[in-house]
């Protein structure tokens, strides 16, 4: 797991057989922005001369967002650090706890949806529409059913896209199911589980684990995991869990600024950030990311790492407070 301070960007342009060639990569350190500046220059001339050399690469690096990076560091602000174990800020302005050996796992009831809004619910409406329009032996019908059933499935999409649960008991039954059979398959395992405002988190007490281990494949296949998710802890090296509410969750409608809200973002635009920060921060203070409902597994077995971590999580979280969650 890498969570860098510092941030910069290279920059190399060249002639290469006639042809002029730009490349930019991004370099990061924990020392200093000129040892940032250094790793970015040094990246870039490699990038460079593979590029020359006929190599197939991209020759820009996206500034990318957490979920949207492929093993390069995590880009977001550094709100706080307890010994291995660092708070950032996301993309879209919530505080995140990431950590590299204690094992949390998030379990959605429903799918998150991963592609376009419009496009998740064009489809129903033209076929509303069709089926309208025969129906009612005149195209005003069919145009009619089309912007109902548009409007439905929007919203639907709308909530998935944001993660939300849509109050089908059947998924949250499912994923309690998921739970109780692996805490049967592993009685030596020690779990303590939470209830987001879209899921269950858990959290594994007993040891500490590699994102790349085994079992902890197993333990994401066996749970349901969503698989960006999966896919990111691997990614990264490292578990992650949400601290605080998702500002929409909480009546804030304007994106983190400024927008795209990925970290760093130039001096002058500080202010500007700092701003939303303090009026998300004022609102989120009424609310709780999640709710710890209870232990499950036969193991009394506590892990140092997880037992410190459990402690920031919760106290952060408001895990115990009986605040609304969101």
């Amino acid at each position: 797991m890498i969570v860098p301070r510092f941030w910069a960007e290279g920059r190399i342009q060249e002639r290469v057989a006639g042809k002029q060639i730009t490349v930019r990569r991004y370099g990061w350190s924990d020392e200093s922005p000129i040892a940032a500046q250094a790793h970015a220059d040094q990246r870039t001339r490699e990038a460079f001369e593979r590029i020359a050399a006929g190599e197939q690469l991209n020759r820009r690096e996206r500034k990318l967002a957490y979920n949207g990076a492929e093993g390069v560091p995590i880009r977001e602000e550094i709100v706080e650090r307890q010994g291995d174990t660092v708070i950032t800020r996301n993309s879209y302005g919530a505080r995140c706890l990431n950590t590299p050996d204690v094992l949390f796992v998030d379990i959605d009831f429903d799918e998150p949806l991963r592609g376009s809004v419009f496009g998740f619910a064009l489809a129903p409406a033209l076929i509303a529409g069709i089926v309208g329009g025969w129906t009612a032996k005149t195209w005003l019908g069919g145009l009619i059913a089309a912007i109902v059933v548009f409007a439905v499935a929007y919203r639907i999409g709308l909530a998935r896209k944001r993660g939300e649960a849509s109050g089908n008991p059947v998924p949250e039954k499912r994923a309690a199911e998921r739970i109780g059979r692996f805490v049967h398959q592993h009685p030596d395992w020690h779990l303590r589980i939470y209830r987001t405002p879209a899921g269950f988190r858990v959290l594994a007490m007993h040891d500490v684990f590699s994102p790349a281990d085994m079992a902890v494949a197993d333990c994401f296949h066996a749970l349901g995991v969503d698989q960006v998710y999966a896919c990111m802890c691997r990614n990264q090296n490292c578990f992650r869990a949400r601290l605080s509410a998702k500002p929409w969750r909480i009546g804030i409608g304007e994106h983190l600024r400024p927008r795209p809200g990925v970290w760093p973002v130039s001096p002058e635009k500080l202010p500007l950030r700092d701003a939303w920060v303090a009026r998300y921060e004022k609102a989120a203070a009424g609310h709780a990311a999640c709710q710890y409902l209870e232990s499950a597994g036969n193991s009394a077995r506590v892990h140092p790492n997880a037992l410190a971590v459990q402690e920031l999580h919760d106290e952060r979280t408001r895990a115990h407070s009986g605040l609304p969650i969101a």
